[in-house]
């Protein structure tokens, strides 16, 4: 078998740059060792999501009576929570199945591993053969980070897999990481009643977020119930017992708590470990592979994209490399990746969402700034959807009105956050945002008026 285009991995980088690829006339397969879609679809962002609306539709019920509704002994189900999920996950996976015989792309169950000479061997249930392809875009994804002092064993101290299908629910976790895999999973299990403590390393939660937003998402975190250790390292966790006794240790020396699961959710690292990266001879540098700003690794034909090469670890990030890759390699002239113009997005509640620089950095890179937040509070749409908690802030260059970054907390502040980067993408003024009229009432309103208070025109503050 040969192809023009030949993925190996199927996450949200390699099935849209194989769709891409078909779409653009390239004969095209993908190779995937467990399912279609990847973590992402599978693992991560989707099913996340399902356990999320899952736990917001209970932190609703048990505060109906402030909109004036009364619901007596709302319960809820962990199984069924779970059960939800899964069907959400495998729905999603199912349409890739579909997508994939709609643009006639061949899938190749099994492992892959790359071989000289533009090739790529798979084992799968059925035997072993090898493909040809003209190009190999290599599409491996990512796993949960293992800590040496947090070995996983699946059961009493686990990754986000594990945490996603947990067979019943913990009466109390300690969360190790509170990056947006960390806030997101303490949400869920604090809000179906677990009691839930999280550990970080860095002196502030969301360390890669504003300050204030940082700030922010603690305070109502605590005022929910979440337990908060910052400036804290875990040294080890005995799993010797009924449960887990955690030994941390902060400023003040070393301490332990127990607790019935461990959830490490220390980042992710990428999948490169016997995939025949050595044996083609791609280089690799800090445990990431290589690659130019079209794609292309030191081996002509081979190419990476996603959670294997610099940039953040996010799956739209990994979309748009593989997009960007495929056309480059249909001799099309995309435009390489402005990786400082990436959302970020956090699902917990209340939500956050970011891009450009944070206040501290765009200072540190020479801007001299203008700054502007609107709270939520003083928005009539967040009144009345009883969601005033958070803020927007909007960071502007002061000397020319260039849009340097926005930093947002609350309610659906993920669906808000496209407007800023489609407005950076087009280089869009400070006093152009803030003149572009915005619906009210609307929480998307904040975006204008913490421009307006940038500028010294506010209304509503």
């Amino acid at each position: 078998m040969e192809y023009d285009v030949l993925v190996l991995g199927s996450g949200p980088g390699g099935y849209v740059a194989a769709i891409r690829a078909s779409q653009l006339g390239l004969k095209t397969a993908v190779v995937e060792k467990e399912s279609l879609g990847g973590v992402c679809l599978n693992w991560g962002c989707i099913p996340t999501k399902a356990l999320i609306k899952s736990a917001q539709v209970f932190e609703y019920i048990q505060h109906a009576e402030e909109y004036g509704i009364t619901v007596k002994d709302a319960k809820h189900d962990f199984g069924k929570v779970v059960g939800r999920s899964r069907d959400v996950a495998n729905g999603m996976s199912k349409g890739i199945q579909f997508l994939m015989k709609k643009n006639k792309i061949d899938v190749h169950m099994g492992y892959g591993t790359l071989m000289p000479g533009r090739k790529v061997e798979v084992k799968g249930d059925s035997g072993t053969q090898v493909i040809n392809a003209k190009h190999i875009i290599i599409a491996t994804g990512g796993r949960s980070r293992v800590l040496p002092n947090l070995p996983q064993d699946g059961k009493k101290i686990i990754g986000y897999r594990e945490a996603m299908v947990l067979p019943e629910q913990p009466k109390s976790m300690v969360i190790v990481g509170s990056g947006a895999i960390g806030v997101e999973f303490a949400y869920v299990y604090h809000a179906m009643g677990t009691k839930v403590t999280v550990v970080e390393y860095l002196p502030r939660i969301v360390p890669n977020e504003d300050e204030e937003v940082s700030k922010a998402l603690e305070q109502t975190f605590k005022k929910k119930g979440i337990e908060i250790l910052t400036g804290t390292e875990v040294k080890s966790v005995d799993t010797k017992g009924k449960g887990c006794k955690v030994t941390y240790a902060d400023a003040k020396g070393e301490h332990t708590m127990e607790c019935d699961v461990v959830l490490s959710a220390v980042g992710v690292m990428p999948n490169l470990e016997n995939i025949g990266l050595e044996s083609v001879g791609i280089a690799v540098d800090k445990g990431r592979v290589v690659v130019d700003d079209f794609y292309r690794t030191n081996i002509p034909g081979y190419y990476a994209i996603g959670d294997i090469v610099k940039g953040q670890a996010l799956a739209h990030v990994a979309s748009a490399e593989g997009i960007i890759c495929v056309e480059a390699i249909a001799g099309h002239h995309p435009q390489p990746m402005d990786y400082n113009n990436i959302p970020g997005c956090t699902y917990c509640s209340p939500e956050i969402a970011s891009v450009g620089y944070t206040e501290k950095a765009a200072k540190e890179a020479g801007f001299e700034v203008k700054v502007g937040k609107f709270p939520f509070s003083a928005s009539g749409k967040a009144s009345a959807a009883g969601a005033k908690d958070g803020f927007v802030k909007m960071i502007y260059d002061a000397k020319y009105g260039e849009l340097l970054g926005a930093h947002m907390i609350g309610a659906n502040v993920t669906e808000m956050i496209a407007e800023i980067v489609v407005a950076r993408k087009l280089e869009t003024t400070g006093m152009e945002l803030l003149k572009a009229v915005h619906p009210h009432p609307t929480m998307s309103e904040a975006v204008m008026e913490a421009t307006a208070a940038a500028y010294g025109e506010v209304i509503h503050l």
